[in-house]
């Protein structure tokens, strides 16, 4: 489960990928989170550890590769999948 801060970031990066075809500067993230670099540093460092983003270049972050831009759902589990057959039909009629 990710932290308020991990989930901000992870959004923003998403958004800044998929609306304006790039990753967002230092000085954007810093605004648009209201944090110091060194606070969004560790929360990338957590989504890499996580696997939500991949990041190659580190220090660049232009070379960040979003794997997953949702934080995954864990708290339910997923329902078995009801398997059903045409015989259903005739013999419930």
């Amino acid at each position: 489960m990710l932290s308020d801060l991990e989930r901000k970031v992870l959004r923003i990066l998403y958004n800044f990928s998929s609306q304006r075809n790039r990753m967002p500067t230092k000085p954007e993230l810093e605004r648009t989170t209201g944090r110091q670099y060194q606070d969004i540093k560790s929360a990338l460092d957590v989504l890499v550890q996580e696997r939500y983003i991949f990041w190659p270049d580190n220090p660049r972050l232009d070379t960040i590769v979003i794997l997953e831009g949702w934080e995954r759902d864990t708290s339910m589990p997923k329902p078995k999948p009801v398997i059903s057959s045409n015989l259903d039909y005739w013999t419930k009629y």
